[in-house]
C-alpha cells in the first residue's frame, strides 16, 4: 500500500516562500501522474500544479510563475516551491501521485499566510 506524507508548511508572511515536500513509501521514476492540490476553509479542494510522466506541467493560473512542481526520484519525493505568496494561498495542501491504477493521497500540511 502506498504512503505518501506531506511536510513543510507553516505560517509566513505575505512575500515569503516556502518549499513543500511529499514523501513515498515507492519509488516515483515511473509514475503516471503527480500534483499537489489545495482546500481553503469552506471551499473544495483545488489543483495547485501538476506534471506528467512526460515532464509536461500545469499551473493554476493563479500561482503560474510563483509555484514550481518538482521531484527527486532518489529521495522518492515530490517537492512545490512556493514564492511571492500572497494571503489567498492559504490552505491545506495535499500530495497526490498516479501510479498508473489510480492517484494516491497525503494527510497534508497546512500553510497560512499573513501578516
Amino acid at each position: 500500500q502506498v504512503q505518501l506524507v506531506e511536510s513543510g508548511g507553516g505560517l509566513v508572511q505575505p512575500g515569503g516562500s516556502l518549499r513543500l515536500s511529499c514523501a513515498s513509501s515507492e519509488r516515483i521514476g515511473r509514475i503516471y501522474a503527480m500534483g499537489w492540490y489545495r482546500q481553503a476553509p469552506g471551499k473544495e479542494r483545488e489543483l495547485v500544479a501538476s506534471t506528467v510522466s512526460t515532464g509536461r506541467t500545469n499551473y493554476a493560473d493563479s500561482v503560474k510563475g510563483r509555484f514550481t512542481i518538482s521531484r527527486d526520484n532518489a529521495k522518492k519525493s515530490v517537492y512545490l516551491e512556493m514564492n511571492s505568496l500572497k494571503p489567498e494561498d492559504t490552505g491545506v495542501y495535499y500530495c497526490s501521485i498516479d501510479f498508473g491504477t489510480g492517484p494516491y493521497w497525503g494527510q497534508g500540511t497546512r500553510v497560512t499566510v499573513s501578516s
